[in-house]
């Protein structure tokens, strides 16, 4: 064997040297990059994204997440005791910390590893333990030594929540050390190293792919791990033969992380990419933009953006969508220099995010990838501190010309199906993993849920879009005909299985300020009345969504579900039990994180079928649909349906 391993040892080597030169191999362990960063992000609130999640509180006045415990079918995490938690403050990215009596029951969630560990999964997840602990039984057990347990479920639950409770670099710091540990005298033999060399790889394969995108986006950054495994496996191979396939697999991973997420064919289109920058939904509305396929954004790509001033003069800065505030900033004062507007360059600028009904935001120097948490019409302005209150929004924000819409000349089918391949498009490019690091901030953002907060941006973008239609119509008869259409694209996004959109519009149309307008719902057919009260029922939040998630399970893979409520379950699973008890982590919470995981990753697990027509009406109702423009100021939408209906005397 030794003999014949000569000319694979050699191309290995080959193979080794040619890496080395073209990236060259970083010693040690990378440090843990964006730390501190992901706590200071701000994200919509879910509450403003999805209006039935909250309901009045008599007692106080204040809103309050709806939380019914007598629910028939319980959801897959345990239920907590007690009234449900209390509002957010506004602005605040995640459900409240709940009650001392609610959380006892975390208690429930640390059953010993013979207790049961859910879900169907086949195998009862680790008991609660140190990380390194739990990395060191997730090895025993791909190693064979831990009988009676799940590899796949606990590889699989373990690869889908570490961020939440152990880094990645020092999870590929411990597998470096496992692979390279050596027995101490004669206690173990030849055989077992081996096979514990071979455990440590085929995690190493599941973490690879799992994370593949992500890491290939972090460049030579994440790219240091799997080569400095490679180059130590192969001075391995000598002693241990029997590791040649796992070692050529390895190799070929290197070559795939080394490769940038685009390969182009040739140099021409090498420098085209160079110079393609990526439009958000509201950035530059470029016709020809919007009608390509939609790809996952990474932090690495460039878009677009203009930055106002007080005066609502702005400059466009050319930025990556993952750059920092203080970035940004420098970007916009090297511009402000060079303007023959600006004769004076301003000091201390600070960045701040103002919605259309006058809300202000002000960013922090390290906060890092902004552009994709910004609401649906909202605009970054900088300005020095002690301009901040003049700050006011955009014309164009404040007032509204009414007018025909053009959604009469478009039929509801091809409008459903429009919405129906877009929000596909969307959800296809958000990584399983972002939903984790969206509710938990794992490593501190180190991976951040850019094409999540897109698909939130989506839905409320739609929700203002259907009430933005209804209250520019100043005919009523033509208002009745646009709330029958409107209706009509739910019917045909549920048949469709976008449980997105289906909501989104629905929860449009329950908009105070369309529900209000007492002649146009008189004047819909009794037919169209009776399915839209069904449509409110599979809305409504009572006994737990018990008829959304009665809907849901009785569809069948592909189908989009409403992201919102996805975050929502895993937000009140977070909040009910502690992460940590002391040093040891809850791997019993962990395994039903992942549970809601694989239902997700189940939801897509069959390809949709994507439009692909091309003539001109198609292609216009493409485009109306992909850049909706919409009005989200409440305040402007009530005085709106006040003119067209007044209120009684």
């Amino acid at each position: 064997m030794p003999a014949g391993m000569k000319p694979l040892e050699k191309f290995l080597k080959k193979q080794t040297t040619a890496l080395t030169r073209a990236g060259g191999f970083v010693g040690g362990v990378t440090e843990k990059a964006g730390a501190g960063t992901g706590a200071s992000r701000r994200r919509a609130s879910l509450s403003r994204v999805v209006p039935f999640f909250r309901e009045t509180s008599p007692e106080s006045g204040q809103p309050r997440e709806v939380f019914s415990p007598d629910s028939e079918d319980p959801p897959s995490w345990p239920p907590a005791t007690g009234p449900g938690p209390a509002a957010p403050p506004p602005g605040d990215v995640r459900s409240p910390s709940l009650s001392s009596d609610e959380q006892s029951s975390e208690a429930s969630l640390l059953a010993e590893s013979g207790g049961g560990g859910g879900g169907g999964s086949g195998g009862a997840p680790l008991p609660s333990d140190t990380p390194d602990n739990l990395t060191l039984a997730l090895l025993d057990s791909a190693a064979g030594k831990r009988p009676g347990v799940c590899t796949e479920t606990l590889l699989d639950d373990f690869l889908l929540t570490h961020p939440i409770f152990l880094a990645a670099d020092r999870f590929q710091q411990v597998l470096m050390q496992q692979f390279s540990l050596e027995t101490q005298g004669e206690e173990c033999g030849g055989g077992e190293e081996a096979a514990r060399k071979r455990a440590v790889l085929s995690v190493v394969f599941r973490y690879l792919d799992t994370y593949r995108e992500l890491l290939q986006e972090e460049g030579e950054r994440s790219n240091s791990f799997p080569k400095e495994l490679y180059l130590c496996a192969v001075q391995e191979l000598s002693q241990y033969p029997e590791l040649v396939e796992d070692v050529l697999k390895l190799q070929r991973w290197t070559e795939i992380l080394h490769t940038p997420v685009c390969v182009c064919s040739s140099v021409e289109e090498k420098e085209s990419r160079k110079k393609q920058v990526r439009p958000l939904f509201r950035h530059f509305r470029r016709i020809d933009a919007c009608l390509q396929p939609r790809e996952a954004f990474r932090g690495s790509d460039e878009i677009f953006c203009r930055v106002y001033t007080p005066d609502h003069s702005y400059v466009t800065i050319r930025s990556r969508l993952s750059c920092r505030v203080g970035e940004i900033l420098a970007l916009v004062r090297e511009k402000l220099q060079y303007s023959e507007d600006q004769p004076v360059l301003p000091g201390n600028l600070v960045l701040v995010a103002v919605t259309s009904a006058g809300e202000k935001a002000v960013f922090r120097p390290s906060d890092e990838a902004v552009f994709t948490t910004l609401g649906v019409n909202t605009h970054l302005f900088t300005c020095e501190p002690s301009e901040l209150d003049s700050l006011l929004p955009l014309p164009e924000e404040i007032h509204w010309t009414p007018g025909d819409s053009k959604l009469h000349d478009m039929s509801a089918e091809e409008v459903a199906t429009q919405l129906v391949v877009f929000d596909w498009e969307l959800f296809s490019c958000v990584h399983e993993v972002e939903f984790v690091c969206y509710v938990f901030h794992g490593e501190q953002s180190r991976w951040r849920p850019l094409n999540l907060e897109l698909v939130l941006q989506r839905c409320s973008e739609v929700q203002h879009w259907v009430a933005t239609e209804i209250l520019q119509c100043q005919s009523l008869p033509k208002r009745v005909q646009l709330l029958r259409k409107f209706i009509k694209i739910a019917a045909l996004c549920k048949q469709q299985q976008d449980l997105l959109s289906f909501l989104a519009v629905v929860l449009g149309l329950d908009n105070p300020a369309v529900s209000r307008l007492r002649l146009t719902w008189e004047g819909l057919p009794g037919k169209f009345r009776k399915q839209f009260q069904q449509f409110e029922s599979v809305a409504d939040p009572s006994r737990n969504h018990k008829a959304y998630r009665d809907l849901i399970t009785s569809l069948r893979p592909p189908l989009i579900p409403f992201t919102p409520l996805l975050l929502k379950d895993l937000t009140f699973l977070h909040e009910s039990c502690k992460t940590f008890h002391g040093e040891l982590v809850n791997f019993e919470k962990m395994h039903k994180v992942a549970d809601m995981v694989r239902i997700i990753r189940r939801y897509r697990s069959s390809q949709l079928a994507m439009d692909t027509e091309t003539s001109p009406p198609h292609l216009q109702t493409k485009a109306y649909v992909r850049q909706l423009q919409v009005i989200d100021n409440q305040n402007l939408l009530f005085d709106m349906s006040c003119k067209l209906e007044p209120k009684d005397p």
